[in-house]
């Protein structure tokens, strides 16, 4: 059905229409099984001819003046809407942003174990964002969380790539690191486990994990 069916280019009802005896109005524009636009019925009389054809009348538009009804085998209609809404979520993937936070005086055996999350997070399919703390004074030295950024960044650059550069927000400077898109079938298996596993968050402070999910759905294109 498209906005054209309705005859007076009024939008469609999104919500689960009238169908037959459900169908209020008096009078309907009546629009044939194939499209065809058949005039202004009698709903009591557009029943009649959708009965005649063992279809359904459906009211397609019922703000319309007067409401737009359409036959046709609605059952039909449903299966099929169902089957699109199927293919469409086939194309869909749940993209996690996983976060690692650093100081920016963090030493060599703290900096390894973080850079292993990171790997990890970004083995599994996730985006990473890496944060730097500043406390107090170290703002003065704010290159040394630069340096820290782009080490890490040097480190996985085979697995990622940089896909918001490194800058300063408040007291933080922070940087996004993407996974390398991975072969389709790989990639299929990545997006699985991202779904499944919790978005985390290293607190720098104890280097607990902390669950803290941020996702973001898209489809892609067929």
């Amino acid at each position: 059905m498209t906005v054209a069916d309705s005859g007076g280019g009024t939008p469609i009802s999104t919500t689960e229409p009238r169908i037959n005896e459900r169908i209020r109005a008096a009078r309907c524009r009546l629009i044939g099984a194939e499209g065809e636009q058949l005039g202004i019925f009698n709903v009591s009389d557009a029943l009649r001819v959708a009965d005649d054809q063992a279809l359904d009348l459906v009211e397609i538009a019922p703000t319309a003046d007067p409401p737009v009804c359409r036959i046709m085998d609605y059952s039909k209609f449903r299966y099929e809407q169902a089957m699109k809404a199927k293919k469409a979520r086939k194309h869909q993937t749940t993209v996690q942003i996983k976060e690692i936070k650093f100081r920016p005086k963090i030493d060599k055996h703290d900096y390894e174990t973080k850079k292993r999350h990171v790997i990890r997070f970004l083995e599994s399919g996730a985006k990473v964002k890496v944060t730097i703390m500043f406390r107090g004074r170290e703002m003065v030295h704010a290159e040394r969380g630069l340096v820290i950024l782009e080490r890490l960044a040097e480190d996985v650059k085979d697995m990622s790539t940089v896909e918001s550069q490194p800058k300063l927000e408040g007291r933080n400077m922070l940087m996004l690191l993407a996974p390398v898109k991975k072969e389709p079938v790989k990639a299929e298996k990545a997006d699985a486990e991202s779904v499944e596993e919790a978005d985390v968050v290293v607190d720098d402070a104890t280097d607990e994990v902390v669950a803290a999910e941020v996702e973001v759905e898209t489809t892609d294109a067929e």
